[in-house]
């Protein structure tokens, strides 16, 4: 890549994440090369682009002004980059994923190892966060597709995937634990730990929906720490059943006696211009659920 390309999209992931440490983490260099492009930027500039303080960083009234037409240039580039792959077929080029963490941990490992397999030059870029930042990076084109919960931006092609049940987690030695499935109004009143993130409305909804209100004991912004706190008893919880695969905690997990789902699927600004190897990417999304023995039979 061109070294002056280089420092625009530093300076462009910098400001985007508002740390030189993310930025780093998403474009694989390290903290002091993110920094060193970024001065180097505004020595070639002649002016100063970002201050740097304890607050964060802020972009200079120069910074500001010139933000647009870098956005503008790195766009440009991430188009050729797609022209490029397409001429190319798909022996190379990168794919930029927007993910939640279930589906980096749970899905794309299999995905990803399936299309390796067949397309071992092909890079990819992860970036991982909640519904809403994946709706933002799909629609400013930093990735060329992500994990969405349907329905989406009606702007937005999707591609539906599998509904992903609600269930309910508790203790070994809760009440709860004796019923082969739960009574939504059996929350009520109950020591529950909620998920306090800005995205998760579902299970709100869901409680909502039934006239439920459990006794809320403690939110945190962490699933981990929402089985965490179920597993030593502080409460019961709801968790999507993408979330519960292959993890270590010990508790129960029933399903809710009137079963609630969410719907989720991979969403792009657009199908039909997306590059040749995101559109051949999409015929391995069968592979997620793969387990190693099925694997292990094809092989």
């Amino acid at each position: 890549m061109d070294g002056n390309i280089q420092k625009y999209l530093a300076f462009l992931r910098t400001v985007e994440n508002g740390s030189f440490t993310r930025a780093a983490e998403i474009l694989n260099y390290s903290q002091s090369s993110i920094s060193k492009m970024i001065a180097d930027l505004e020595k070639e500039c002649g002016m100063s682009l970002m201050e740097r303080g304890k607050s964060g960083i802020q972009l200079t009234p120069d910074g500001r002004e010139l933000l647009p037409y870098i956005q503008l240039l790195c766009e440009d580039f991430r188009m050729l980059e797609h022209h490029v792959e397409e001429i190319n077929g798909v022996q190379s080029g990168m794919i930029r994923i927007g993910t939640l963490p279930s589906m980096a941990i749970h899905w794309l490992p299999n995905i990803i190892h399936r299309f390796h397999e067949d397309y071992p030059n092909i890079e990819y870029e992860l970036m991982i966060g909640n519904y809403t930042e994946i709706e933002q990076w799909i629609g400013e084109g930093r990735v060329d597709c992500g994990f969405v919960e349907l329905p989406t931006r009606p702007e937005f092609d999707t591609i539906f995937l599998e509904k992903d049940e609600y269930k309910v987690i508790m203790n070994k030695n809760h009440p709860l634990a004796a019923k082969d499935t739960v009574d939504i109004e059996d929350l009520e009143g109950e020591p529950f730990i909620m998920l306090a993130t800005k995205d998760n409305l579902q299970v709100p909804d869901i409680l909502n929906r039934y006239h439920v209100q459990p006794n809320v004991v403690l939110t945190t912004w962490e699933d981990f720490a929402v089985m965490g706190m179920v597993e030593r008893g502080f409460g019961v919880a709801i968790e999507p059943n993408l979330m519960l695969r292959r993890i270590d905690f010990q508790f129960e997990v029933r399903s809710l006696t009137e079963p609630c789902y969410r719907s989720m699927g991979l969403g792009f600004r657009s199908q039909k211009t997306a590059s040749s190897a995101v559109k051949k990417f999409l015929q391995y999304l069968k592979y997620r659920d793969e387990t190693l023995e099925e694997r292990k039979q094809v092989e």
